[in-house]
C-alpha cells in the first residue's frame, strides 16, 4: 500500500483538478456509446433511402433517422469543440487586451459537462430545420401541382371541345381588375409527331402549342417554369416554311433534328426541334410542341393564359358574356384542393409543432446554460471589476465567453440540417403529404430540398439570444453592488 501511494503521487497533483473541455479525454464507455449511435444512424438512412418513407409501416428505426443523424453530427461537432478554442486562444494570446484571452480561456476551461447544452442545440437546429423543410417542400409541391394544372395565375378555356376566342373577348379579359397579362394560346390534342407520320399508336400523339413567342416567353420565365429566348420560336416567312418548335424529351427522341409533318387544324405543317424543355404553361402533359400560332394554317386561340391577382367575381363575369361554352379556373382554387384532407392538415401540423419544438428546445437550452453559470461570471466580474475592468470590458468579456459555443452551435446547426436533409431527401416523397387527393401529374416534383429560412432562422436566433442574455447580465452586474460576492469563504 505505501508504494502503491507513492507511485500515485509521484508527481505533485491539484486535489479536486478541473475537468475541462480542452483538456479532457473521451471515456472508453462514451466512445463505445457513440460508435453504437452510429451503426444505428447509418442503418437508419440506408433503410430510409431504401425502402422510403411510404411502406416503413411505422418502423421506429427509420422514422428516428433525422434525429439519429444530427445526434451522430452533434457528437463529433462536440468532440472538434475543443480545436477551435485552442487555435483561437493562440491566435488572442498575442494580443494586448486581456478581455479576448479571458473570454476564450474561460470557454475553454468550463468542465466538460458544459458541452451538453451544446449537444442538445446541435439535435434542436437538425430538427427545426428538417421540419421546417419538410413543410417548405409540402408548400412549393402544391404550388408547383397547381401551376401544371393551370399553367398561370387563371386559364380560361371551352368546356369540351375547343372554342375559338375572339379579339374582343381577350380585350375583356385585359380590363378586368387585377389582370397583368393575358396571353392567347392554341392548343391541339392528338398531333402525330413521328418520323413516319403515322397516327395510329396512342405513343406517337403529342399536344401542339401555338403561342406568341414574347408573351409566352415572359410567362414561361416568370412562372419560374424552364425558360427560353423567344427568338427560338419565330417562324421564317412564306409559306411552307419549316417552323421552329420546342419539344418535350420524349418527343425530341421521335423526331430527331431533321424536319417532320404534323398535323395541324387540318393541314400538314413542317416541324424542326430546336430546343427541349421537360415542362411547358399550357398543358401538363409529357408529350407536347411549342411552334409560332401566327404560322399555323388555323391560329386563332383556344385558351387563354392569365397573369396577374384577377378578381375572380369580376373575370367569370366577363368570361361569362362570352356564352356558357367558357370556364375559368383559379390557381389559388387548384391549390386550395390538395390541403383538404385531415391527412394533410394533420401532417403539417405535426410538422409545424417539431418546428416549434425544436426552436423552443434550442433557446431553452441556451437560456438554461447560461443562467446555470450566472453566479460565477457575476462573481468573476466583481473580482475583475476591482482589477480595473470597465463596465464596457465586462460586457464584451461575458458576450466573448458566450458566442464560442453559440457559433459553433448556429454553424453546426446549418451544416447538420442541410446534410441531413441531403442524406435522407431521395428516400422521402412528399407526394402523399402534400398532393394526396389530387395532383398526381406533379407527384414527382413533391421532393424534399434544404429550406434557406428553416436553417438560417433558428441558428441566427440562437447567436441573438446568447448575446442578448449575455448582455442583460453585465448590465445587472454593473448596477448591483460587488460586496455580497467579493465576501471572504465565499466558495462560488
Amino acid at each position: 500500500l505505501p508504494l502503491r501511494t507513492t507511485l500515485r503521487h509521484r508527481r505533485p497533483l491539484l486535489h479536486g483538478a478541473r475537468d475541462d473541455v480542452v483538456s479532457a479525454r473521451p471515456s472508453r464507455r462514451r466512445t463505445v456509446v457513440e460508435l453504437t449511435l452510429l451503426v444505428l444512424a447509418v442503418g437508419a438512412v440506408a433503410a430510409l433511402r431504401r425502402r422510403g418513407t411510404g411502406g416503413s409501416g411505422g418502423d421506429p428505426l427509420i422514422s428516428a433517422a433525422p434525429v439519429l443523424v444530427g445526434l451522430i453530427a452533434a457528437l463529433v461537432l462536440v468532440r472538434l469543440y475543443p480545436l477551435p478554442l485552442r487555435l483561437a486562444s493562440r491566435s488572442v494570446a498575442r494580443l494586448r487586451g486581456a478581455v479576448g484571452f479571458l473570454s476564450l480561456a474561460r470557454a475553454g476551461r468550463s468542465s466538460a459537462s458544459g458541452t451538453l447544452p451544446l449537444l442538445a442545440l446541435l439535435v434542436a437546429l437538425t430538427t427545426a430545420a428538417f421540419g421546417g423543410s419538410v413543410l417548405a417542400g409540402v408548400a412549393g409541391a402544391r404550388d408547383d401541382a397547381a401551376l401544371r394544372a393551370v399553367g398561370a395565375d387563371a386559364r380560361i378555356s371551352g368546356e369540351g371541345s375547343p372554342t375559338p376566342v375572339t379579339d374582343g373577348f381577350v380585350r375583356r379579359v385585359r380590363a378586368v381588375d387585377g389582370v397583368r397579362e393575358v396571353v392567347p394560346v392554341r392548343i391541339e390534342y392528338g398531333v402525330a409527331p413521328s418520323p413516319d407520320g403515322g397516327t395510329s399508336a396512342d405513343t406517337g400523339r403529342a399536344v401542339l402549342l401555338g403561342v406568341e413567342p414574347g408573351p409566352y416567353a415572359r410567362l414561361a420565365r416568370e412562372s419560374g417554369l424552364p425558360a427560353f429566348s423567344a427568338g427560338l420560336l419565330e417562324a421564317a416567312p412564306g409559306k411552307g416554311a419549316v417552323l421552329p418548335a420546342i419539344a418535350s424529351p420524349s418527343v425530341a427522341e421521335r423526331l430527331g433534328d431533321g424536319p417532320h409533318t404534323v398535323r395541324a387544324g387540318g393541314a400538314d405543317v413542317q416541324v424542326r426541334v430546336v430546343a427541349v424543355r421537360s415542362r411547358t404553361s399550357a398543358v401538363d402533359a409529357d408529350d407536347f410542341l411549342v411552334v409560332d400560332r401566327a404560322a399555323l394554317p388555323e391560329p386563332s386561340p383556344t385558351t387563354l393564359l392569365v397573369t396577374g391577382a384577377p378578381d375572380a367575381k369580376a373575370l367569370r363575369a366577363a368570361v361569362g358574356e362570352a356564352g356558357p361554352g367558357f370556364a375559368v379556373r383559379l390557381r389559388s382554387q387548384e391549390r386550395e384542393r390538395f390541403v383538404d384532407s385531415p391527412l394533410q392538415s394533420g401532417a403539417g401540423q405535426i410538422y409545424a409543432a417539431a418546428v416549434a419544438a425544436g426552436a423552443g428546445y434550442a433557446l431553452l437550452a441556451v437560456l438554461l446554460s447560461l443562467l446555470q453559470t450566472a453566479p460565477e461570471r457575476t462573481t468573476l466580474l466583481a473580482r475583475l471589476r476591482t482589477m480595473g475592468l470597465t463596465t464596457r470590458q465586462g460586457r464584451r468579456l461575458l458576450a466573448y465567453e458566450a458566442l464560442p459555443q453559440a457559433l459553433l452551435a448556429a454553424v453546426g446547426g446549418l451544416v447538420v440540417g442541410w446534410a441531413t436533409i441531403a442524406l435522407l431527401a431521395p428516400g422521402i416523397d412528399l407526394a402523399a403529404l402534400a398532393l394526396a387527393g389530387g395532383g398526381g401529374g406533379a407527384s414527382h416534383f413533391a421532393a424534399l430540398r434544404a429550406d434557406a429560412v428553416s436553417l438560417v432562422l433558428p441558428a441566427l436566433g440562437v447567436v441573438l439570444l446568447a448575446a442578448a442574455v449575455a448582455g442583460v447580465q453585465a448590465w445587472w452586474a454593473g448596477r448591483s453592488g460587488s460586496i455580497k460576492e467579493l465576501r471572504a469563504g465565499d466558495t462560488r
